[in-house]
């Protein structure tokens, strides 16, 4: 033990911490200059050694900074069963990472006497990186770390960050999930998706196997690259932005297309094709197609949602299985999508608050949740009785034909879906599979409802502290008087909704708006900015109007 400690401190000069840094473990973990992050590396090394040998499990470390520009980088912790780290590890994470040079020992030890570890327990961790020039460096100083607390390592190299909560998942389970390799992942998501492709409809031709690909110039397009073979030519990828010329997630990615609403740089797509992009670690995915005039459409989470869950409701239907499936949105789910899963498919709806572990927590109180962010981050879940049902009825050799189809179908769309995580190269083998089995075109599937006018705005506040909300962030409770502004706004509009925010980072409140017309909406936003302003403290000039 004793021999350990002098270890960390022997190590731990050699990646020393800046001074007065100060860092935060937020949900996408920590997020920095690649510059500013050898000690904090180092230190996640550390206390994923000591998570390991809390849980007696193996424990993931991922080096990526997803969407950010090239020269960032970053971290994240894998808990056992492929999910995001526990929140009370995250405050010790914040610990370690701000420690100062003398008290990282101190910090250390706080934690393992807090969490009553055994330090005589073997710990494993497998550590992946995605495609930046700093992440050699950074990874190699997580498998520092681990090793200077006598724990075992296994470095996974180039992997999407699902791929790395994958391999975790599958350890743990004894590989009850799959097996933990990259070539074990491509065998099973692939076999699963070409069994699928099997029940194409009878109108689906060739030139429909064609989808573009945008790899953001990450980790995603080599990856896509290598999975190629496994397809077995049941889906014809072009591969756009792959990483050889230009720069990681620059006027590319699934962020760039989500936020500028324009195809990304460097893709050729013919009106009516279907185009996709990942973003940088590849756990994000939209859609898009341009019209015949030359319009660009955006299918993005609240669209992929819809697609899932109506192919997974129309399944269940013809296997006469009566299990509970829900979508999980955030408030800032189009209305159109929430009112046609609601009225039309009769689907069970959940709004929760904003952040991926709300969305996941919400999906495990069903039998099959399926979520997804408006940004393109989402997967389903199945509860272990679920996938007990399916299994069983589509083993039992009693069953009809139609419900011996349906339930075969669940069986290799439950195989295909990487449940840990949202996956962008798994969410996509899902879409296109349906989209096959359908007879659908992309235009079909992005008319299944219309969005709504929406719009976004920030405004300046001296403390963001000042607004408190309720009803998964659908209504401010506080200051006094704002709600009711807000209400009194959305009555002047048909269709219309809004609903205020604090950013989770900054002293900004984010404004949301829809109406049934582009210029309500944007009067809208502009007049909830103004009560904002008004009643919550607003500093600078007070918001323009739009027009």
């Amino acid at each position: 033990m004793m021999a350990h400690f002098q270890d960390v401190s022997k190590q731990s000069s050699l990646h020393p911490k800046p001074a007065e840094l100060v860092s935060q473990y937020g949900t996408a973990g920590f997020r920095a200059n690649a510059k500013l992050l050898d000690h904090i590396m180092f230190r996640m090394g550390l206390l994923a050694a000591l998570r390991s040998k809390k849980t007696k499990a193996t424990i993931g470390v991922m080096v990526t900074a997803s969407h950010n520009p090239e020269e960032d980088n970053g971290v994240k912790l894998i808990d056992p069963m492929g999910e995001m780290l526990l929140q009370t590890w995250e405050s010790y994470a914040t610990q370690l990472a701000n420690a100062e040079q003398e008290d990282l020992l101190t910090a250390l030890k706080d934690v393992i006497e807090k969490e009553a570890i055994n330090m005589s327990q073997e710990a494993n961790v497998f550590v992946g990186k995605d495609t930046r020039s700093s992440s050699s460096s950074l990874s190699q100083a997580v498998l520092d770390g681990v090793a200077a607390l006598g724990g075992h390592s296994k470095d996974y190299g180039l992997v999407t960050t699902p791929q790395l909560h994958y391999m975790v998942r599958c350890q743990n389970t004894q590989g009850k999930y799959g097996e933990a390799t990259v070539e074990g992942y491509y065998k099973k998501l692939c076999q699963a998706f070409i069994q699928l492709i099997n029940n194409k409809a009878s109108n689906c031709t060739d030139d429909q196997k064609h989808l573009s690909v945008d790899g953001a110039n990450g980790i995603g397009a080599l990856k896509v690259h290598e999975m190629e073979s496994h397809l077995k030519k049941e889906l014809l990828i072009s591969l756009f932005n792959d990483g050889s010329k230009g720069k990681l997630n620059h006027q590319c990615g699934a962020d760039f297309v989500k936020v500028q609403q324009k195809p990304p740089t460097g893709i050729e797509i013919n009106p009516g094709e279907r185009g996709c992009s990942f973003d940088g670690d590849a756990d994000r995915i939209v859609y898009y197609y341009t019209d015949s005039d030359g319009r660009f459409h955006l299918l993005d989470g609240d669209k992929i949602a819809t697609l899932i869950s109506t192919f997974l409701k129309e399944l269940l239907t013809q296997a006469s299985l009566d299990l509970k499936i829900a979508v999980v949105q955030t408030a800032y789910a189009n209305g159109s999508s929430t009112h046609y899963l609601e009225n039309t498919m009769k689907v069970t709806v959940v709004c929760t608050k904003t952040g991926v572990k709300h969305l996941h927590h919400a999906a495990q109180e069903f039998d099959i949740g399926v979520y997804f962010e408006a940004n393109g981050h989402g997967t389903v879940l199945f509860s272990e009785a679920a996938e007990e049902k399916i299994q069983q009825l589509a083993e039992n050799p009693g069953t009809d034909d139609e419900k011996k189809r349906a339930a075969l179908l669940l069986q290799n769309t439950v195989n295909v879906i990487n449940q840990t995580v949202g996956d962008a190269i798994s969410d996509m083998l899902l879409i296109e599979a349906i989209l096959a089995i359908k007879g659908m075109t992309i235009q079909q599937w992005d008319a299944m409802y219309t969005d709504l006018p929406n719009r976004q705005l920030k405004v300046k506040v001296s403390d963001r502290r000042v607004i408190d909300t309720t009803d998964a962030e659908r209504r401010a409770v506080s200051p006094a008087g704002l709600q009711e502004a807000i209400d009194s706004l959305v009555k002047k509009y048909k269709q219309a909704r809004s609903f205020v925010r604090p950013s989770g980072t900054e002293d900004v409140v984010r404004v949301y708006a829809e109406a049934e017309a582009q210029e309500s909406t944007d009067a809208l936003a502009h007049e909830v900015s103004l009560a904002v302003y008004r009643l919550a403290g607003g500093v600078g000039d007070e918001p323009k109007p739009l027009h």
